[in-house]
């Protein structure tokens, strides 16, 4: 007993020593210490997650899930929430409890959290909020995650629970007119993923459109302005980030140092997607907090060849050609100016409006990786999270 007190009160002072003192909180970013406490929070259950793997307890991400599904739902009283499967797929549906006077919206929603993180009860409160802010029939997509599931698994789930959706929208009165993919970090990856896969699908409804919420868009440049700038800035900071692009694509993370210095793709590569990733492409007002544009150094061979999985574009939707991109429906992206991915969205946003798909955008100088997790949250509660998804039900109420 004497040692586990001993060993707890020494993990806690580490995290506080390496995280709660150092941790870069932007003057811009409301609630400051809010951020400080909540981001060390994380930050000690994934020390604990580590020590438990490597004592061969459990694995981080397991741990770190098992606890955050600790807490207890909020109930909301105007919507109506049933767990269903779909084939072996769980998922939630959520229906406004006030009657219809007609076919009401789908809205397909995927959570985010790099594939270690997030359920469908942590997100539980956005998708209640997403259906009584919008009016709108949620359905909130389940999928199996690290460690014992990696790509391609995610995408396939979400596929499946979203064509069983798509093949039965008059049992729960959607229009098919109307039905929307929605998704936040991973969530948006898979939403985009799925909105070019449908493109030529004849056989389902098609989608209205799509809404992209600080979205990882692309796994092959990170020397981007906000990579440069947000790499130490909370909730999804560098080392998390690369963790998760690890794990899931199961690449070895001993090639991270490699592919921050761009030798993992050959120069005829860089050169090719070099009109959709280069920071060029990236509006200037957003390169002025501390960016310095990086030369490449020479090709490692072995690490393109572990990591050219990065150039399917069911991992870099950003890179898909131009003849589906095209035809995709209108787009309501939501970037965050201390978000690591926050270039992300602005390149996609470019590529899109480039190519003639209308894009609404909205753009939160005072958001971060994670924000919107907090909306239902009490003492972790940022406005930001709010303003997401009013944005969100009001892109949703227009089309």
């Amino acid at each position: 007993m004497l040692i586990t007190c001993v060993a707890s009160v020494g993990v806690g002072l580490w995290v506080f020593s390496n995280h709660f003192l150092t941790t870069d909180i932007p003057a811009a970013i409301s609630h400051p210490m809010r951020l400080r406490v909540l981001n060390c929070i994380l930050q000690l259950l994934i020390t604990w997650g580590l020590i438990f793997e490597k004592l061969r307890i459990c694995s981080m991400p397991q741990f770190v899930r098992f606890v955050h599904d600790l807490l207890p739902l909020k109930k909301h009283p105007d919507v109506v929430v049933k767990d269903l499967q779909f084939g072996t797929i769980p998922v939630k549906l959520y229906q406004p409890k006030a009657p219809a006077s007609g076919l009401r919206p789908g809205i397909v929603f995927y959570h985010g959290g790099g594939g270690i993180l997030g359920s469908l009860k942590t997100y539980h409160g956005i998708c209640c909020n997403l259906c009584k802010k919008s009016d709108a029939v949620v359905l909130a997509v389940g999928y199996r995650m690290l460690p014992k599931h990696r790509f391609p698994v995610i995408l396939t789930d979400c596929m499946v629970g979203t064509m069983h959706f798509l093949k039965s929208l008059d049992t729960y009165g959607v229009d098919p007119a109307r039905v929307i993919v929605c998704g936040d970090s991973v969530g948006g990856s898979v939403a985009t993923v799925l909105c070019q896969k449908f493109v030529d699908r004849s056989d389902l409804p098609k989608i209205r459109a799509q809404i992209l919420i600080y979205s990882a868009l692309q796994g092959l440049n990170f020397q981007s302005p906000s990579h440069q700038q947000n790499k130490n800035i909370p909730l999804l900071n560098h080392n998390l980030a690369f963790y998760c692009w690890c794990g899931y694509l199961d690449i070895s993370p001993s090639w991270i140092s490699t592919v921050l210095k761009g030798a993992h793709l050959p120069a005829e590569v860089w050169e090719k997607y070099r009109k959709w990733l280069s920071a060029e492409n990236i509006p200037d007002k957003f390169k002025k907090r501390g960016y310095l544009p990086m030369s490449r150094e020479p090709l490692n061979e072995a690490a393109y060849l572990e990591t050219k999985i990065t150039l399917d574009v069911v991992n870099s939707p950003l890179i898909a050609d131009d003849e589906v991109v095209s035809r995709l429906p209108e787009a309501c992206i939501v970037s965050c100016e201390y978000d690591i991915l926050r270039d992300d969205s602005l390149l996609y946003k470019k590529r899109l409006e480039d190519l003639g798909v209308r894009v609404t955008w909205h753009h939160m100088e005072d958001g971060f990786h994670g924000v919107l997790t907090t909306a239902d949250m009490s003492f972790f509660y940022f406005p930001c999270s709010s303003r997401i998804l009013d944005a969100v039900a009001h892109f949703i109420k227009g089309l």
